[in-house]
């Protein structure tokens, strides 16, 4: 288990870099690449999927009242579209161990 609470971006290329051989800028521009495909494909509405892993998808939220809790007040919050993750049957398993 790691004893830090968050993995950075630059975290993630490093790793990539060591891994595969490759200079630590040539590791993030490959994770800055597939963060950049990810965010494509959200924009674009469509479900980006990454075996083993899990699956990103877009999510409509429907317009909602909601409660001000300052003042009680009842308002409403506006529809929106919001990025989910599903993670893959395999991770969720090995989260469980």
């Amino acid at each position: 288990m790691r004893s830090k609470n968050m993995t950075t971006t630059n975290e993630i290329a490093d790793k990539v870099a060591t891994e595969h051989g490759l200079t630590k800028a040539q590791g993030k521009a490959v994770v800055e690449a597939v963060i950049a495909s990810i965010t494509d494909a959200a924009l674009a509405g469509t479900e980006t999927s990454l075996p083993g892993f899990g699956k990103f998808k877009i999510k409509d939220t429907p317009e909602r009242d909601a409660r001000n809790p300052a003042t009680g007040a009842i308002i409403k919050v506006a529809a929106a579209k919001k990025l989910t993750f599903t993670p893959a049957k395999a991770l969720k398993d090995s989260l469980n161990k």
